[in-house]
């Protein structure tokens, strides 16, 4: 049988695990995680057209960064579609 040390250690547990969550969430969403992505990107394709000798290769590179941060802004509109028909 269970006591109610183990269903207030179950409930611990869980309120713990809820905060992890909700700080895994946040970090998803914020802007400091959507502009270290879009320096990796900018720094990575950067020094990938500078190996590949592409003419300006620091300009260049700031066309897929900018794909990349829209793409990152239009995902929210689309996981509500996909949320709403899957719950169907």
């Amino acid at each position: 049988m269970t006591t109610m040390q183990d269903l207030e250690k179950d409930i611990q547990a869980l309120h713990e695990r809820n905060k992890k969550v909700d700080l895994d969430k946040k970090w998803e969403t914020s802007l400091t995680r959507r502009l270290l992505l879009m320096f990796f990107t900018y720094v990575a394709i950067g020094l990938y057209l500078n190996a590949i000798a592409i003419a300006d290769p620091w300009l260049n590179a700031i066309v897929p960064t900018i794909g990349f941060y829209l793409s990152t802004l239009t995902l929210p509109f689309f996981r509500k579609m996909w949320e709403r028909y899957i719950k169907k």
